[in-house]
């Protein structure tokens, strides 16, 4: 009977080591990505659509608004 060092229990051992390094990145990855701000242009965008719906703004003006929201570059977040 070999024991951990003797036969490929070592390779077993790190492989294992590995996969779980590798669930838990993905776990914590996972859990900062869904924590993160959605992306503001994308209220401002139903901000102005609800705004247009309800006849706040004209056809005229919710193209002008849209096209200057869509000309900003876009924010950088974490993620």
């Amino acid at each position: 009977m070999m024991g951990w060092y003797g036969g490929a229990g070592w390779a077993a051992a790190l492989a294992m080591g590995v996969f779980w390094l590798l669930l838990a990145g993905v776990v914590v990855w996972a859990v900062v990505r869904a924590a993160a701000p959605p992306d503001p242009g994308d209220d401002a965008r139903r901000i102005l659509d609800r705004r247009l719906a309800s006849g706040e703004i004209d056809v005229a003006t919710y193209r002008t608004l849209r096209d200057e929201l869509d000309a900003r570059p876009p924010r950088r977040t974490r993620r």
